[in-house]
């Protein structure tokens, strides 16, 4: 009986390998596949192959799943014809790279070119090509030349007007003493200056104006460095020189529904109206409040040019989310005959093109197991990014959960409706003292129905607090965060079967009011970034302290707790960290790792957390052998209270791993393990195995891996994954290769966007 999927296994490993070795089937007679780049970097370890690859001009076909591309060999079955099978599968497939020996020398210049930019000055880059068969392999040989380490620095400044700024400004200099001699090095601080004096008023400023002598001879293996400051740049000559001017504002004009296909005249046909000093030129009814823009400006009308107020007035004006295209210009105003002030000045022009200020989303998750339970979680929302023309954001939600089997009475509903509005401000706070992004107030309402065989849950939410930003950093604190949750409906059998007081007081209604608060980190901010990033996001919420100063004064229940609304109200910390970092091996591939953990504590006023408030592990974004909330708690067997999987726990901690890669078109593969459980951090009597305990929770680790297809369309992705139980936590075992895909091993999963 076991011979069928181990002889299978053998033949699918036996076509792999058959396969693999048409390769080269297409390659031109005399030409070469590329197979592989190496570098071998002599005389230092300062140096790896890795940092020096990315120079090398022409890259090999990727490989993946032990050495071998399938689309490569895929590509190998054309037969040249240009037929629809021919057309097909050059099409699903990916061509051979051609090796091209013109490459390699132009790589070589890269390499030299690189290291002398570290300051490895004389280079030399040599390189060897070997064929076997139609496979070409190249190595780079590079022998590193000589640094030289900066002994002795001095600076030449003939312009009084930038003399001191720079002179002040050198215990912040880059170029020390010590510091070892570099193209990348000198421009780095030759940029710093520029922004520095840009910062002062010194509009016109630029990198260009510095020019760098090293004398090498002077000292062995030093270098004696000169830092010039000329009056004119490094395209220029001697006699082309003029003094350095600092800038203030004259005018500043702003054009909020600037069309840049438009004409003049359309311009000249808007009404202005000044505002604190500016002028803001748009239609009878201008897309934003005049007060709005304003308040997004940091460039005043006599105020000494800011480069970093620039920035902020940019950056403050995208972040509305208002306009598709923000543009900042500058205008000089030339000097009259004979003014010889040092202090000139400059106009600017704020063009701002709207965008789309209305729309909606939709997004939709799905998974089917080996038990026949299907899962459906649709949810659309609608958005207005200016509904008062203040820049405030509504956004209007509903979403649902659906869980059911064909021809199954037992079945699971869930439904949710919020609203939320989102102001450009932050009261109570005054704003200037946010530089750069706009800080909001936001306000929160929400309703949740849940409906299922055991109970019915009412949950009616409302939140207010407010995000900020600062570079790569988002906070958001609420300080009000207020949940009513009531019960109806609750089947008497279900309850007297939960014999754990604390899982019975999950079940009960309660009265939450709190606060929380979230810190992100994040190198990249975009959706979907195209290079290695890392990000961190911890959760707090802290919950009933406040109510507890009132215990005197509110009333009882029958169980000694106390009461606001003849409703127990919850008194909990609950924490939740979450660190991923995806690396981005090139192009077509990279690899994304995860950790999630996350802890609550009930204590005064409760038992136990509210059901809200529980970790819970499965699905499409966490293990993915399992459908949510059907892991753990920790080895305990499955709760058959429950007639749909509900278990749940105090504490969570999880890792998934996932390799991308780009497999044809818009479509890429993904292989996936998942490791995690929840656990409970009290004993429920007959389910003692779902206890954490820090001395074996190890032991309860479920451990699933998989495979998946993703559409990647730009603007969204769609996923779908096949998570394959390894090891099951309730049987204690690892589920071997014939048992796959039997009852309990494997689960479907469909959702939006990667999982993490």
């Amino acid at each position: 009986m076991k011979q069928g999927p181990v002889q299978f296994i053998k033949v699918a490993v036996f076509a792999l390998l058959v396969s693999s070795c048409s390769t080269v089937k297409v390659v031109p007679e005399g030409e070469y596949r590329l197979k592989k780049n190496s570098i071998e970097v002599l005389n230092t370890g300062r140096i790896k192959e890795a940092d020096l690859l990315s120079y090398v001009r022409q890259k090999p076909n990727s490989e993946f799943l032990l050495g071998w591309n399938p689309f490569l060999s895929i590509y190998n079955w054309s037969n040249g014809t240009g037929n629809g099978w021919d057309r097909f599968v050059t099409k699903l497939g990916q061509a051979p790279v051609i090796f091209d020996s013109s490459l390699v020398k132009k790589s070589n210049e890269n390499i030299a070119n690189h290291l002398q930019s570290l300051g490895y000055y004389g280079t030399i880059v040599d390189d060897s090509i070997t064929t076997k068969g139609k496979l070409a392999y190249v190595k780079y040989t590079v022998t590193p030349g000589k640094r030289y380490i900066i002994s002795d620095i001095s600076y030449s400044v003939n312009d009084n007007a930038i003399r001191d700024n720079i002179l002040k400004d050198t215990s912040a200099s880059l170029i020390r003493t010590g510091k070892y001699l570099s193209e990348k090095l000198l421009e780095e601080e030759s940029v710093r200056v520029t922004a520095l004096l840009r910062d002062k008023g010194f509009y016109n400023f630029s990198k260009n104006y510095f020019f760098f002598e090293a004398d090498t001879l002077k000292y062995p293996s030093r270098a004696s460095l000169i830092v010039k400051v000329e009056n004119y740049t490094r395209n220029e000559k001697p006699e082309d020189s003029r003094v350095h001017s600092r800038y203030k504002i004259r005018n500043v004009s702003i054009y909020p529904s600037y069309d840049p296909t438009g004409t003049q005249e359309q311009i000249k046909g808007n009404d202005t109206v000044s505002f604190r000093g500016i002028d803001i030129i748009s239609p009878l009814r201008p897309i934003v409040k005049p007060s709005v823009l304003a308040s997004m400006n940091r460039i005043i009308p006599g105020d000494i040019y800011s480069e970093s107020k620039v920035t902020s007035t940019y950056d403050r004006l995208v972040s509305l989310r208002l306009f598709s295209g923000v543009n900042l210009q500058f205008d000089e105003i030339e000097q009259e005959p004979g003014d010889t002030s040092s202090l000139r000045e400059v106009d600017l022009t704020v063009r701002l093109t709207p965008s789309k200020t209305q729309g909606y989303k939709i997004n939709i998750e799905a998974s089917s197991n080996s038990n026949g339970l299907l899962g459906v979680s649709p949810a659309v929302s609608y958005y207005h990014k200016n509904i008062f023309r203040g820049g405030e954001w509504l956004n209007l939600g509903f979403m649902g959960n659906f869980q059911f089997k064909f021809n199954d009475p037992v079945k699971s509903t869930e439904l949710g409706v919020s609203a939320g509005i989102s102001t450009p401000n932050f009261l109570l706070l005054p704003d200037r003292i946010f530089k750069y992004s706009v800080p909001r107030t936001d306000i929160n309402l929400s309703y949740n129905y849940q409906n299922r065989p055991e109970f019915t849950r009412n949950l009616i939410s409302l939140n207010y607090g407010y995000n900020w930003s600062s570079g790569k950093f988002f906070y958001r604190v609420n300080p009000m965060q207020l949940n009513i949750v009531k019960l109806n409906n609750i089947s008497p059998d279900f309850f007297e079967n939960l014999t754990d007081p604390f899982l019975k007081n999950s079940y009960k209604n309660h009265f939450d009011m709190g606060a929380g608060a979230t810190i992100y980190y994040t190198t990249d901010p975009s959706p979907y970034p195209k290079n290695s990033f890392f990000y961190v996001r911890w959760t707090n919420d802290l919950s009933g302290n406040l109510l507890s100063l009132f215990n005197s004064g509110l009333p009882t229940d029958t169980t000694g707790a106390r009461m606001v609304w003849n409703t127990p109200y919850s008194q909990y910390f609950r924490s939740d960290l979450t660190v991923s970092k995806t690396w981005r091996i090139d192009q077509n591939n990279s690899f994304a790792a995860r950790f999630n953990g996350g802890i609550g504590l009930s204590y005064g006023n409760s038992k136990s957390l509210p059901f809200e408030k529980l970790f819970y592990a499965g699905g499409a974004n966490s293990l993915r052998g399992w459908q949510a909330r059907s892991v753990g708690p920790g080895s305990a067997p499955m709760d058959t209270t429950f007639s749909i999987p509900n278990q749940t726990g105090d504490i969570k901690l999880e890792i998934n791993a996932e390799y991308r890669f780009l497999m044809f078109w818009k479509v890429e593969g993904a292989l996936f393990a998942d490791a995690g459980n929840i656990w409970t951090l009290k004993a429920e009597t007959g389910r003692e195995e779902g206890r954490f305990d820090i001395r074996n929770f190890y032991k309860s680790i479920a451990f699933n891996w998989g495979f998946g297809a993703r559409l990647n369309l730009d603007f969204v992705i769609l996923r779908l994954d096949l998570g394959m139980v390894a090891y099951d936590p309730v049987q204690k075992a690892w589920i071997k290769p014939f048992n796959w895909f039997q009852k309990n091993t494997y689960s479907l999963q469909f959702g939006v966007g990667y999982p993490f």
